[in-house]
């Protein structure tokens, strides 16, 4: 989609004077559009300016001389570097704002009736990777929220499930080891004696509440019992920053990949995406960002140098604290000016959402 017009031109980057920017700038936005090199003879044609094909290659020349163009293999045409690609999105890229109907889609397909966040969640990165042509991600932090209810389940002899319930609704299990001989009226005496202390607390201020009070012997619970609330508070009182990354729409990042050097790099960047040190870089990324950040290639520093870029923003709540990141994993000729505003009021609605 072509966006100049949309908003007031952006003042020139260092170093490039109005001609030299305003070829980067149409070469850019050929690649974005068809992956392809750009020549002189075209590039006379689309040019505001009336230029002569032999200016254009001297203009070319410049710029590949400055690393912001090269020349892909025999071709006489130029691409951009990843460091002109940058140069666009820092000083030449326009887009405007999401028109009013777009920002209805994106509302009605957010709405979370009838819905677990989860799903909600998931609806959100495959919508970012229907509106992008990339891959959507969508990462939620462990929540940190007040705990509604919390109940104990007998499995089998020497095992148990923990259900949590989050104020929002939210569900999360686990198994616990149990002590031998545990009959089951303890483990309805620990969901008991543990919701009538819940109260708005989050699990780490139930844990304090609950490890002083057996510190201090203060409970009527038997030695069963306490080690059972133990366990159970245990198991979520480990936790790091993790949380759940939505990843929706990998095939996108599959359909340029003409190399096996490129589809190695493709499948290592999978691989990245499901480490849970990934998720902790993606918040700390996007903590230290007041809106959109556009990685390219190797900038994150999460992806080495797979020939790809990340738009990223946080999604905050109403107490702006970070509960979120949304953002697109895609080739570098993405349409850069299309997606930053839809990261951008889609991070909104999530942290309206998680908050």
């Amino acid at each position: 989609m072509d966006h100049r017009g949309k908003s007031p031109p952006p003042r020139l980057p260092p170093g490039l004077d109005i001609r030299s920017a305003a070829v980067l700038r149409e070469i850019v936005e050929q690649y974005v559009e068809t992956g392809e090199p750009v020549g002189s003879r075209t590039l006379s044609r689309l040019l505001p300016q009336k230029l002569s094909p032999a200016t254009i290659r001297n203009v070319m020349a410049d710029l590949t001389d400055a690393g912001l163009l090269f020349s892909p293999h025999t071709s006489a045409g130029r691409l951009p570097t990843e460091r002109g690609l940058r140069l666009f999105v820092d000083g030449l890229l326009q887009f405007g704002e999401l028109a009013e109907e777009e920002r209805a889609t994106i509302n009605m397909a957010l709405a979370g009736s009838g819905r677990s966040l989860q799903d909600t969640l998931a609806q959100a990165s495959s919508m970012l990777s229907g509106l992008s042509a990339a891959a959507g991600l969508v990462l939620a932090p462990k929540g940190e929220g007040a705990v509604k209810h919390i109940e104990f389940v007998p499995l089998s002899p020497g095992r148990a499930l923990v259900v949590l319930v989050s104020a929002d609704g939210q569900v999360e299990n686990r198994i616990i080891e149990t002590p031998p001989g545990l009959p089951p009226s303890a483990l309805q005496q620990a969901s008991n004696y543990l919701n009538a202390r819940l109260s708005g607390l989050t699990i780490a201020e139930l844990r304090k509440q609950v490890g002083d009070e057996m510190a201090l012997d203060r409970t009527e619970l038997d030695a069963l019992t306490s080690a059972v609330i133990e366990a159970g508070l245990a198991d979520w009182g480990s936790e790091g920053r993790g949380g759940s990354l939505i990843l929706r729409g990998q095939g996108r990042l599959l359909e340029d990949v003409d190399q096996l050097e490129k589809l190695a790099a493709i499948q290592a960047l999978f691989e990245r995406l499901e480490a849970e040190e990934t998720m902790l870089r993606l918040l700390e990324l996007a903590e230290t960002s007041d809106g959109v950040r556009i990685f390219i290639g190797a900038e994150s520093g999460l992806f080495g140098a797979a020939g790809v870029s990340m738009v990223v923003a946080p999604a905050r709540n109403a107490q702006d604290r970070i509960v979120g990141a949304i953002g697109v994993i895609g080739p570098t000729r993405i349409n850069y000016g299309r997606i930053i505003p839809v990261v951008d009021y889609t991070a909104r609605v999530i942290g309206r959402l998680l908050g």
